[in-house]
């Protein structure tokens, strides 16, 4: 049974009935309601929405970006990942015209050069500058490699503050941090990561929605680790020899976890039907690698959600998806870790029997 999708429906309705109007920082206008919690359970299938079709490999290939630590766009479009750009170019809009303003008219011969400013005519042949549009700003982009090292940034977020997060002492790896605290003290109520540095907020071109997350981790029972090995050893034949169950910890075959691992994150701001489907993947995704690494079962993933909201030009999609029933969820297949994650793309990652209606198209906010 399909539960993720039953209670992501359930969400929209419950803002669509009950949220109040609120004006945003973009000017379209929310439905918001304050304070959800989403849960899945793992074991149920991996949480990918079902109810509309999900742009998988964007999900993966931004993902893999905030675990190699970068910040630049040029990372997502080699992967065909467009979703960064409208916070790109509004940031490089913001910075090209705050320097117009600044400069001398003979600094402008210098901006056209350097393709912050296009220079044309009108129709009677006056001559003119102006901004590129975001189509031409990303053309460049993808053109140029210099012009995408400092407009293609967008300064200290996700991937510089989980893997590069500037400490007294040098800089602080918090994946590799939790990673160790996992193998070695697993019980631990410490196992945190935080994207939410005040000190470089506004050095970022958007602070971080999902600005943190922790894991907990238990011990399996003896019939849970029966039932893992069992599965990991079907139709090897030692499946049957129940005599050797005591020596499931065998290296000879892969291990047997002795732990689950469970990952909440929190959220400050929530875009309901465009992105909260991408964050409950992703971080389902997070948690698969997690696990892989430190030889535990994925097994609850929670979703804290403040500001919890649907745009005015929304509602009509989020009605629509309500309406639609769900297929049963696919199954994640992927031996990737953290250890070898800068040298992932998202085709190590497979889904298996994922099925789910058309897309639902909506436009992004930023």
């Amino acid at each position: 049974m399909n539960n993720l999708d039953k209670k992501y429906q359930q969400l929209l309705s419950d803002i669509i009935e009950f949220g109040v109007e609120k004006q945003d920082r973009t000017g379209t206008g929310t439905i918001s309601e304050f304070g959800h919690q989403i849960r899945h359970k793992m074991s149920e299938g991996f949480p990918l929405l079902t109810t509309k079709k999900m742009a998988w490999k964007q999900i993966v290939s931004e993902l893999l970006w905030f675990l190699t630590g970068q910040t630049n766009i040029a990372f997502l479009h080699k992967h065909n990942n467009h979703i960064w750009d409208g916070d790109a170019y509004k940031n490089f809009v913001n910075k090209v015209d705050s320097i117009w303003q600044k400069s001398a008219v003979g600094d402008l011969d210098d901006m056209i050069y350097d393709g912050l400013l296009i220079d044309g005519g009108d129709e009677n042949g006056k001559w003119f500058a102006r901004i590129p549009t975001k189509e031409e700003f990303i053309g460049r982009i993808k053109s140029d490699v210099e012009f995408a090292k400092q407009w293609g940034e967008l300064g200290p977020i996700y991937g510089k503050q989980w893997r590069q997060w500037k400490g007294e002492n040098g800089k602080i790896d918090q994946i590799d941090d939790l990673v160790r605290e996992l193998k070695t003290n697993p019980d631990s109520r410490r196992l945190m990561v935080s994207a939410w540095n005040v000190g470089e907020l506004d050095q970022m071109v958007l602070p971080p929605c999902h600005y943190g997350f922790q894991v907990w981790t238990r011990e399996l029972s003896y019939s849970e680790r029966y039932k893992i090995w069992f599965n990991n050893n079907y139709e090897t034949g030692m499946e049957y020899y129940e005599g050797n169950i005591p020596n499931f910890d065998n290296t000879y075959y892969t291990p047997t976890p002795k732990r689950s691992i469970s990952l909440m994150w929190n959220q400050r701001s929530v875009d309901v039907f465009l992105g909260l489907p991408f964050n409950i993947a992703s971080y389902g995704l997070l948690l698969h690698i997690i696990a892989n690494e430190v030889n535990m079962v994925p097994d609850e993933l929670i979703g804290n959600l403040g500001d919890t909201h649907l745009y005015s030009n929304h509602i009509e999609q989020a009605k629509e998806q309500i309406s639609r029933e769900s297929f049963d969820l696919p199954k994640l297949k992927t031996d990737a870790k953290m250890d070898g994650i800068c040298c992932n793309v998202p085709d190590d990652f497979e889904l298996i029997g994922y099925e789910s209606h058309p897309t639902i198209k909506a436009p992004l906010s930023n």
